[in-house]
């Protein structure tokens, strides 16, 4: 029958059929809120400023969504008219669709699962996608480009206000520098506002304590952003180190000691075992052994192991808040509406209760308890807060004073004591003392800490610069890390110096990944440490409001641990279990050794917040070797050495593809040629790479 003869019933329409006004809404909750489990290095934008690839940039029929991973291209479709599908990149253009029966359903495109299919939406459906995509640009994300022109790197970086080589004026390093550093406020000052009470040191010793920390972060900082990864990551005492931390401290050969002798002696021990666990990691970094631990290294490892480090503080959070719960539940509850209700609000295009919600829910807090205490709210007839408990003979002060302790804000009196200058010096505590068993347990904690750094690194870089840096860099940066935590082990912290978890959380909230601004700022935390006050006012922050902080951060660093998975598949079910594996053993087991040997009715000597870290007087090893006894109690009562030895071993055996797990990409050799952004990005300054061109392992 020819074309002109007529055809019975109606009248078929064009072949291939024109895209519909509006797709047909799909058919589930997950669809209609865009979730897509199933692609790797898919994130979801937020207002927090993380990577994010949006319902609008997902693949159509004719563009293939490429891996965030992987280094691929941007998507960079010309505008198309309705109707005219999107152009492929690939070199071969696409088989045109076969004839169809009038009437039959258009072609669809499944998508692809872990087993290697492909989905996408209706044919024609890409316009509409397109429309999408230019109405909600501040939700697009371009993935790493192959080329390192200017204005590629510009492009992706559209989120930044500053990238990576940026140098502002002046005037705004010297005002997004103070932002930067006072967003981390908390991560910088809480850690040595915990350690040092627990070692039975007084409110002198913490302001002295506080300044060294501030002193040794500027210090390694500078190091970092100069001979490290050269990424704007700011250094300083991670709660990686806590946990063994606390435990040295309360080891059953310390309980012995008198209140004035116990502070020095622990520190020198901390010192000790720093100083070893630090060389041990600066060996793995140089030596170039990291490159290769690299390949066990995935968000799937990342991301229960720095979850493990938050959750494991449960015991010390709340129930110190518990101890003046009117001043603690405001804090908590200030923080939280500043960080999330208020994130939104912007005064002058800045997030002013997002970016700092931890000093300003301290600073109202605290007002709010002075007023308190001057109006006489915690002021009791005839009781002397200033007198240790074990002196008060009535029985009616005794009922108030741990209320009197804990809530009142005139009971510290370091800024009263604290010089107004003050210079941190080398082995200010006296020279360290090395035992074998505090070394080793802090030798596996660099490896953790090395793993968190990894972590930070690679997420950093997507955000900052023009491509992930290399396994040299990478090494390099680990092995510099080694040596600054070394000075904070010669200075006397208290903890390691490493990379901060909420960098990360920093640079996407401020959008500014300018290395000089962190430069800027940590010169200045070197001058701050010089102010003694300054070190004697951080130690004057009451308990209970430092208590409440911590479990905001933690609650945070929790977070941000997990947030890793979003460059694995995570909703595939082999990284759920892995995951959820990892996690739970990782609260079990430890509490399996703390609770081994402990009946509930024994009196123990130190509070309830710190038992478990005592477990080396009462674990379940207890061989006749003293020394391997306490190491094997030791780490295996840590959170995150339980999950990060689940999580290394369950996802380098369980098979799974690359793009499932999420895996890690580094720039490689080939690219540094190809690419001189690369090597702008991550080339020591001062041509000091040059005498070191024959070390490749260390080295771009």
């Amino acid at each position: 029958m020819s074309s002109s003869d007529p055809k019975p019933g109606p009248k078929p329409g064009p072949w291939p059929p024109a895209p519909e006004s509006s797709p047909m809404p799909p058919s589930t909750w997950a669809k209609r809120t865009g979730f897509r489990p199933k692609f790797s290095g898919e994130t979801t934008a937020s207002h927090s400023g993380q990577l994010s690839l949006p319902a609008s940039a997902r693949a159509t029929p004719s563009e293939t969504l490429p891996d965030l991973e992987a280094g691929q291209p941007p998507l960079r479709p010309p505008p198309v008219s309705a109707g005219e599908p999107d152009k492929a990149k690939n070199d071969k253009p696409p088989p045109p669709p076969q004839p169809q029966p009038p009437g039959a359903a258009a072609p669809v495109k499944r998508r692809r699962d872990s087993d290697g299919g492909r989905s996408n939406g209706p044919d024609g459906e890409g316009a509409n996608r397109s429309v999408r995509r230019q109405n909600r640009i501040e939700e697009t994300v371009e993935v790493l480009p192959q080329s390192m022109a200017d204005d590629d790197i510009a492009a992706r970086n559209l989120h930044m206000k500053y990238g990576l080589r940026d140098t502002p004026g002046l005037v705004p390093i010297g005002f997004y520098g103070l932002q930067h550093y006072l967003s981390m406020l908390g991560s910088l000052i809480l850690v040595p506002l915990v350690i040092v009470p627990a070692m039975g040191g007084s409110h002198e010793d913490i302001a002295n304590v506080v300044s060294t920390v501030l002193f040794v972060c500027g210090i390694t900082t500078l190091l970092h952003t100069l001979f490290g990864s050269r990424l704007p990551l700011i250094q300083g005492p991670s709660f990686i180190f806590l946990a063994p931390a606390l435990a040295i401290i309360n080891s059953p050969a310390f309980q012995g000691l008198s209140a004035n002798n116990n502070f020095k002696h622990i520190m020198r021990e901390l010192q000790g075992a720093i100083i070893i666990g630090s060389a041990f990691q600066a060996v793995l970094g140089y030596s170039g052994l990291m490159s290769l631990i690299l390949r066990l290294i995935n968000p799937v490892v990342v991301a229960p192991t720095i979850a493990a480090v938050g959750l494991s503080f449960y015991s010390y959070g709340f129930p110190l808040v518990g101890k003046c719960i009117e001043i603690g539940v405001v804090q908590i509850l200030l923080v939280v509406i500043f960080a999330l209700y208020l994130r939104k609000i912007s005064i002058l295009s800045h997030r002013i209760f997002l970016i700092y919600a931890v000093p300003l829910s301290l600073a109202i807090t605290w007002a709010a308890a002075f007023l308190l205490t001057e109006a006489g709210a915690y002021t009791y007839k005839g009781c002397d807060p200033n007198v240790p408990v074990s002196n008060v003979v009535s029985n009616h002060c005794r009922k108030y004073m741990t209320r009197m302790k804990y809530c009142r804000v005139d009971t510290s009196h370091a800024l009263r004591s604290a010089p107004w200058f003050r210079f941190p010096y080398p082995l200010q505590w006296g020279v360290p003392i090395f035992t074998w068993k505090t070394s080793l347990v802090m030798c596996v904690v660099s490896i953790i800490a090395s793993v968190d750094s990894v972590g930070s690194y690679h997420a950093s870089s997507l955000l900052v610069a023009s491509m992930p840096p290399t396994p040299g860099v990478v090494s390099r940066a680990i092995g510099l890390e080694g040596v600054t935590s070394l000075l904070a082990g010669l200075w006397g912290t208290g903890t390691g110096s490493t990379t901060l978890t909420e960098n990360v959380h920093t640079i996407a909230v401020t959008k500014m990944g300018s290395r000089r601004v962190v430069e800027l700022g940590a010169c200045v935390l070197v001058i701050l440490s010089l102010v003694g006050k300054v070190g004697g006012f951080i130690a004057s922050i009451p308990q209970v409001m430092v208590a409440s902080l911590l479990c905001f951060m933690w609650a945070m660093f929790t977070a941000l641990g997990l947030s890793n998975l979003r460059y694995s598949e995570a909703g595939s079910s082999r990284n759920i279990i892995i995951v959820g594996l990892s996690l739970f053993f990782s609260l079990s087991v430890p509490a399996y050794f703390q609770q081994y040997g402990v009946s509930p009715n024994s009196n123990l000597s130190v509070p309830s917040y710190y038992q478990p870290y005592i477990v080396a007087s009462h674990g379940p090893f207890n061989s006749q070797y003293k020394g391997v006894n306490y190491v094997m109690n030791t780490l295996l009562s840590m959170n995150m050495v339980i999950a990060f030895i689940m999580a290394v071993v369950l996802d380098n055996t369980v098979p799974g593809s690359r793009q499932e797990r999420g895996v890690y990409v580094w720039s490689d050799s080939e690219t540094v040629t190809r690419e001189p952004a690369l090597a702008k990005d991550y080339e020591l300054p001062f041509r000091v790479g040059r005498f070191f061109r024959w070390v490749k392992w260390v080295g771009i």
